[in-house]
Protein backbone atom coordinates (compact mmCIF):
# COMPACT_ATOMS: atom_id res chain seq x y z
CA UNK A 1 0.00 0.00 0.00
CA UNK A 2 1.60 3.39 -0.95
CA UNK A 3 1.46 6.15 1.60
CA UNK A 4 1.16 10.11 0.66
CA UNK A 5 5.16 10.07 1.32
CA UNK A 6 5.84 7.68 -0.91
CA UNK A 7 3.76 9.11 -3.67
CA UNK A 8 6.50 10.77 -6.35
CA UNK A 9 6.32 14.18 -7.04
CA UNK A 10 5.02 14.13 -10.61
CA UNK A 11 2.56 11.87 -9.28
CA UNK A 12 1.42 14.23 -6.49
CA UNK A 13 0.43 17.36 -8.12
CA UNK A 14 -2.23 17.87 -10.86
CA UNK A 15 -0.70 20.11 -13.83
CA UNK A 16 -2.83 22.71 -15.02
CA UNK A 17 -6.10 22.54 -17.60
CA UNK A 18 -4.37 22.74 -20.86
CA UNK A 19 -6.42 22.34 -24.77
CA UNK A 20 -6.65 18.58 -25.01
CA UNK A 21 -4.27 17.84 -22.31
CA UNK A 22 -0.72 18.86 -24.57
CA UNK A 23 1.76 20.15 -22.44
CA UNK A 24 1.47 23.46 -20.58
CA UNK A 25 4.76 25.76 -21.20
CA UNK A 26 6.07 28.33 -22.46
CA UNK A 27 9.23 27.78 -24.27
CA UNK A 28 8.07 27.37 -28.08
CA UNK A 29 11.63 26.18 -29.36
CA UNK A 30 10.06 22.68 -30.61
CA UNK A 31 6.47 23.49 -30.70
CA UNK A 32 5.09 23.84 -34.34
CA UNK A 33 1.88 25.34 -32.44
CA UNK A 34 1.29 26.54 -29.59
CA UNK A 35 -2.20 27.82 -27.65
CA UNK A 36 -2.33 31.07 -26.02
CA UNK A 37 -4.92 32.56 -23.69
CA UNK A 38 -6.37 35.61 -24.07
CA UNK A 39 -8.94 36.55 -21.41
CA UNK A 40 -9.73 39.65 -22.54
CA UNK A 41 -12.87 42.02 -23.45
CA UNK A 42 -13.67 45.34 -24.02
CA UNK A 43 -16.51 45.65 -21.96
CA UNK A 44 -18.47 47.70 -24.32
CA UNK A 45 -21.59 45.35 -25.20
CA UNK A 46 -24.35 47.04 -23.76
CA UNK A 47 -25.52 43.62 -22.04
CA UNK A 48 -23.44 40.45 -23.10
CA UNK A 49 -20.21 40.85 -20.64
CA UNK A 50 -18.24 37.58 -20.35
CA UNK A 51 -16.23 36.48 -23.49
CA UNK A 52 -13.12 36.87 -20.96
CA UNK A 53 -13.96 33.14 -19.90
CA UNK A 54 -13.86 32.04 -23.25
CA UNK A 55 -10.12 30.35 -22.79
CA UNK A 56 -10.99 28.48 -19.54
CA UNK A 57 -14.33 26.87 -21.53
CA UNK A 58 -12.60 25.98 -24.03
CA UNK A 59 -10.00 24.40 -22.57
CA UNK A 60 -12.55 22.41 -20.49
CA UNK A 61 -14.71 21.28 -23.26
CA UNK A 62 -11.54 20.05 -25.17
CA UNK A 63 -11.78 17.34 -23.14
CA UNK A 64 -14.62 15.80 -25.29
CA UNK A 65 -12.35 15.96 -28.58
CA UNK A 66 -10.35 13.05 -29.30
CA UNK A 67 -6.71 12.96 -30.57
CA UNK A 68 -7.29 10.25 -33.47
CA UNK A 69 -9.25 11.98 -36.35
CA UNK A 70 -9.53 8.78 -38.42
CA UNK A 71 -10.64 10.67 -41.86
CA UNK A 72 -8.16 13.12 -41.95
CA UNK A 73 -4.94 12.54 -39.44
CA UNK A 74 -5.47 8.90 -38.28
CA UNK A 75 -1.90 10.14 -36.26
CA UNK A 76 -1.59 11.84 -33.03
CA UNK A 77 -0.70 14.90 -35.12
CA UNK A 78 -0.84 16.59 -31.53
CA UNK A 79 2.18 15.06 -30.32
CA UNK A 80 3.64 15.04 -33.39
CA UNK A 81 3.79 19.04 -33.75
CA UNK A 82 4.76 18.78 -30.02
CA UNK A 83 1.39 21.51 -29.37
CA UNK A 84 1.89 23.57 -26.13
CA UNK A 85 -0.56 25.37 -24.47
CA UNK A 86 1.52 28.67 -23.15
CA UNK A 87 -1.67 29.30 -21.12
CA UNK A 88 -3.58 32.86 -20.57
CA UNK A 89 -1.83 36.43 -20.74
CA UNK A 90 -1.71 37.99 -17.45
CA UNK A 91 -3.98 40.84 -18.16
CA UNK A 92 -6.22 43.05 -16.76
CA UNK A 93 -9.97 42.63 -19.04
CA UNK A 94 -11.37 45.75 -20.72
CA UNK A 95 -7.56 47.64 -20.23
CA UNK A 96 -6.76 47.90 -24.03
CA UNK A 97 -4.02 50.44 -24.14
CA UNK A 98 -2.70 48.04 -21.17
CA UNK A 99 -3.46 44.23 -22.48
CA UNK A 100 -2.90 44.98 -26.02
CA UNK A 101 0.80 45.06 -25.99
CA UNK A 102 1.16 41.98 -23.48
CA UNK A 103 -0.70 40.24 -25.83
CA UNK A 104 1.47 40.82 -28.52
CA UNK A 105 4.52 39.97 -26.79
CA UNK A 106 3.45 37.22 -25.42
CA UNK A 107 2.56 36.15 -29.25
CA UNK A 108 5.64 36.96 -30.38
CA UNK A 109 7.68 35.07 -27.75
CA UNK A 110 5.61 31.83 -29.52
CA UNK A 111 6.14 32.97 -33.36
CA UNK A 112 9.63 34.09 -32.93
CA UNK A 113 10.41 30.67 -32.35
CA UNK A 114 8.21 29.37 -35.41
CA UNK A 115 5.17 28.13 -33.27
CA UNK A 116 2.01 29.25 -34.62
CA UNK A 117 -0.09 30.99 -32.28
CA UNK A 118 -3.93 29.79 -31.53
CA UNK A 119 -5.43 32.68 -29.38
CA UNK A 120 -8.66 31.86 -27.62
CA UNK A 121 -10.62 34.81 -26.87
CA UNK A 122 -11.55 36.95 -25.71
CA UNK A 123 -13.44 39.02 -27.86
CA UNK A 124 -13.00 39.45 -31.59
CA UNK A 125 -10.83 42.72 -30.11
CA UNK A 126 -7.97 40.13 -29.67
CA UNK A 127 -7.31 39.85 -32.80
CA UNK A 128 -5.34 42.97 -33.13
CA UNK A 129 -2.29 42.39 -31.18
CA UNK A 130 -2.07 38.49 -31.92
CA UNK A 131 -1.73 40.13 -35.75
CA UNK A 132 0.53 42.75 -35.17
CA UNK A 133 2.77 39.60 -33.68
CA UNK A 134 2.50 37.55 -36.25
CA UNK A 135 2.81 40.56 -39.13
CA UNK A 136 6.49 41.16 -37.38
CA UNK A 137 7.36 37.57 -38.93
CA UNK A 138 5.33 37.11 -41.82
CA UNK A 139 5.29 40.36 -44.16
CA UNK A 140 2.19 40.56 -46.85
CA UNK A 141 0.29 38.33 -44.25
CA UNK A 142 -3.35 37.83 -45.42
CA UNK A 143 -6.18 37.36 -43.24
CA UNK A 144 -9.37 34.98 -43.47
CA UNK A 145 -11.69 36.58 -41.04
CA UNK A 146 -14.54 34.02 -41.05
CA UNK A 147 -17.13 35.96 -38.78
CA UNK A 148 -20.83 37.01 -39.36
CA UNK A 149 -19.18 40.92 -39.28
CA UNK A 150 -16.52 42.77 -40.52
CA UNK A 151 -15.07 43.71 -37.36
CA UNK A 152 -13.38 46.60 -39.45
CA UNK A 153 -16.20 49.54 -38.93
CA UNK A 154 -14.81 53.08 -38.45
CA UNK A 155 -12.62 53.53 -35.51
CA UNK A 156 -14.62 55.56 -32.64
CA UNK A 157 -12.65 57.88 -30.85
CA UNK A 158 -14.30 57.57 -27.61
CA UNK A 159 -12.52 54.00 -27.25
CA UNK A 160 -10.67 53.69 -30.02
CA UNK A 161 -10.21 49.66 -29.57
CA UNK A 162 -13.43 47.74 -29.29
CA UNK A 163 -14.70 43.97 -30.83
CA UNK A 164 -15.94 45.88 -33.86
CA UNK A 165 -12.48 47.83 -35.59
CA UNK A 166 -9.50 45.51 -35.13
CA UNK A 167 -9.09 45.04 -38.36
CA UNK A 168 -9.79 48.62 -39.46
CA UNK A 169 -6.51 49.04 -37.37
CA UNK A 170 -4.65 46.17 -38.89
CA UNK A 171 -5.07 47.58 -42.48
CA UNK A 172 -4.20 50.97 -41.53
CA UNK A 173 -1.26 50.48 -39.55
CA UNK A 174 -0.37 47.91 -42.63
CA UNK A 175 0.03 44.61 -40.97
CA UNK A 176 -1.97 42.94 -43.37
CA UNK A 177 -2.43 42.83 -47.41
CA UNK A 178 -6.59 44.17 -47.39
CA UNK A 179 -6.33 43.33 -51.02
CA UNK A 180 -5.62 39.50 -50.20
CA UNK A 181 -7.59 39.28 -47.17
CA UNK A 182 -11.52 38.14 -46.39
CA UNK A 183 -14.45 38.52 -44.61
CA UNK A 184 -16.46 35.48 -45.01
CA UNK A 185 -20.10 34.80 -43.81
CA UNK A 186 -21.83 38.02 -43.07
CA UNK A 187 -25.27 38.39 -42.24
CA UNK A 188 -27.15 40.14 -39.67
CA UNK A 189 -28.14 43.71 -38.44
CA UNK A 190 -25.36 46.12 -37.29
CA UNK A 191 -25.38 49.31 -35.30
CA UNK A 192 -24.32 51.50 -37.96
CA UNK A 193 -25.05 51.99 -41.47
CA UNK A 194 -22.16 52.00 -44.90
CA UNK A 195 -20.42 49.07 -42.71
CA UNK A 196 -19.69 46.63 -45.69
CA UNK A 197 -18.92 50.24 -47.95
CA UNK A 198 -16.15 51.44 -45.37
CA UNK A 199 -15.23 47.51 -45.21
CA UNK A 200 -13.91 47.88 -48.74
CA UNK A 201 -12.54 51.06 -49.25
CA UNK A 202 -9.96 49.74 -46.45
CA UNK A 203 -9.50 47.14 -49.54
CA UNK A 204 -10.34 44.12 -47.99
CA UNK A 205 -12.73 40.94 -50.02
CA UNK A 206 -15.88 40.75 -48.62
CA UNK A 207 -18.43 37.57 -48.95
CA UNK A 208 -21.91 37.60 -47.17
CA UNK A 209 -23.15 34.34 -45.95
CA UNK A 210 -25.58 34.97 -48.84
CA UNK A 211 -23.44 35.11 -51.37
CA UNK A 212 -21.64 32.30 -50.11
CA UNK A 213 -24.27 29.91 -49.94
CA UNK A 214 -25.65 31.11 -53.79
CA UNK A 215 -22.37 30.15 -55.93
CA UNK A 216 -22.15 26.92 -53.74
CA UNK A 217 -19.08 26.25 -51.22
CA UNK A 218 -16.44 24.87 -53.96
CA UNK A 219 -17.03 28.25 -55.78
CA UNK A 220 -16.51 30.53 -52.52
CA UNK A 221 -13.73 28.49 -51.42
CA UNK A 222 -11.83 28.66 -55.23
CA UNK A 223 -12.62 32.75 -54.90
CA UNK A 224 -10.80 32.50 -51.24
CA UNK A 225 -7.93 30.28 -52.74
CA UNK A 226 -6.82 32.73 -55.58
CA UNK A 227 -5.72 35.58 -53.00
CA UNK A 228 -5.05 33.58 -50.19
CA UNK A 229 -2.17 30.64 -52.14
CA UNK A 230 0.78 31.50 -51.42
CA UNK A 231 0.70 33.79 -48.69
CA UNK A 232 0.79 33.19 -45.33
CA UNK A 233 -2.50 33.76 -43.49
CA UNK A 234 -3.45 34.47 -40.46
CA UNK A 235 -7.11 32.49 -39.57
CA UNK A 236 -9.54 34.47 -37.33
CA UNK A 237 -12.47 32.39 -36.06
CA UNK A 238 -15.23 34.61 -34.80
CA UNK A 239 -17.91 31.71 -33.30
CA UNK A 240 -20.83 33.82 -34.14
CA UNK A 241 -20.53 32.62 -37.88
CA UNK A 242 -22.03 29.21 -36.36
CA UNK A 243 -26.15 29.83 -36.15
CA UNK A 244 -26.81 30.10 -32.52
CA UNK A 245 -28.49 26.92 -32.77
CA UNK A 246 -25.19 25.42 -32.24
CA UNK A 247 -23.49 27.91 -31.39
CA UNK A 248 -25.58 30.08 -28.39
CA UNK A 249 -23.20 31.17 -26.26
CA UNK A 250 -21.14 34.29 -28.51
CA UNK A 251 -21.34 37.86 -27.89
CA UNK A 252 -23.28 38.86 -30.93
CA UNK A 253 -25.60 36.29 -31.99
CA UNK A 254 -26.69 36.41 -35.54
CA UNK A 255 -29.35 34.16 -37.00
CA UNK A 256 -28.61 32.19 -40.61
CA UNK A 257 -25.25 31.05 -39.86
CA UNK A 258 -23.05 27.48 -40.78
CA UNK A 259 -24.11 24.82 -39.35
CA UNK A 260 -21.49 22.81 -37.46
CA UNK A 261 -20.73 20.92 -39.89
CA UNK A 262 -21.06 23.27 -42.63
CA UNK A 263 -18.44 25.66 -40.81
CA UNK A 264 -16.33 22.47 -40.55
CA UNK A 265 -16.35 21.66 -43.38
CA UNK A 266 -15.22 25.10 -44.77
CA UNK A 267 -12.06 24.59 -42.47
CA UNK A 268 -11.25 21.30 -43.91
CA UNK A 269 -11.57 23.25 -47.61
CA UNK A 270 -8.67 25.39 -46.77
CA UNK A 271 -6.38 22.66 -46.60
CA UNK A 272 -3.28 23.59 -48.54
CA UNK A 273 -3.24 27.29 -47.05
CA UNK A 274 0.16 27.98 -45.34
CA UNK A 275 -1.54 29.06 -41.74
CA UNK A 276 0.63 30.32 -39.84
CA UNK A 277 -1.40 31.85 -36.77
CA UNK A 278 -4.77 31.52 -35.84
CA UNK A 279 -7.60 32.94 -33.22
CA UNK A 280 -10.97 31.27 -31.91
CA UNK A 281 -13.13 33.79 -30.11
CA UNK A 282 -16.22 35.23 -28.52
CA UNK A 283 -16.95 32.11 -26.86
CA UNK A 284 -19.43 33.71 -23.74
CA UNK A 285 -19.68 30.90 -21.26
CA UNK A 286 -22.41 32.90 -18.93
CA UNK A 287 -24.75 32.67 -22.69
CA UNK A 288 -23.70 29.29 -23.71
CA UNK A 289 -25.81 26.09 -22.83
CA UNK A 290 -24.21 22.89 -21.85
CA UNK A 291 -21.12 24.22 -23.46
CA UNK A 292 -22.43 23.26 -26.79
CA UNK A 293 -20.09 26.16 -28.02
CA UNK A 294 -16.99 25.75 -26.26
CA UNK A 295 -17.24 22.38 -27.35
CA UNK A 296 -17.11 23.42 -30.78
CA UNK A 297 -14.79 26.14 -30.24
CA UNK A 298 -12.12 23.16 -28.96
CA UNK A 299 -13.10 21.02 -32.39
CA UNK A 300 -13.00 23.94 -34.38
CA UNK A 301 -9.55 24.40 -32.97
CA UNK A 302 -8.34 21.23 -33.59
CA UNK A 303 -9.19 21.66 -37.36
CA UNK A 304 -7.14 24.23 -37.63
CA UNK A 305 -4.37 22.56 -35.57
CA UNK A 306 -4.68 19.74 -38.49
CA UNK A 307 -4.73 22.48 -41.02
CA UNK A 308 -0.95 24.02 -39.60
CA UNK A 309 0.46 20.30 -39.70
CA UNK A 310 -0.99 19.82 -42.95
CA UNK A 311 1.35 22.94 -44.46
CA UNK A 312 4.16 21.64 -42.65
CA UNK A 313 6.68 21.03 -44.92
CA UNK A 314 4.61 22.43 -47.69
CA UNK A 315 5.94 25.90 -47.43
CA UNK A 316 9.34 27.31 -46.38
CA UNK A 317 9.47 29.90 -43.48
Amino acid sequence: MTTADTVPQTELFVPPATFMGVPHSTDASGAAAAILGCPFDCGTHPFRIGSRQGPAAIREQSGLVRRYQSELADRDVLAEMGVIDAGDVRLVPSRAEEAFPLIEEAAWRLVSHGAAPIGFGGDGSVSLPLVRAASRRYPGLAVLHVDSHTDAYPVNEDHRYDAASQFTHAALEQRVSAGSSWHVGLRGTTMRQGVYDATRALGYNLMTMREYTAQGRAEAVARLRETLEGRPVYLSWDMDVFDPSCAPGVCTPAWGGFSAREGLELLRDLRGLNIVAADVNTVSPPHDIGGMTAFLAATVTFEILLLIDAARGQHAV
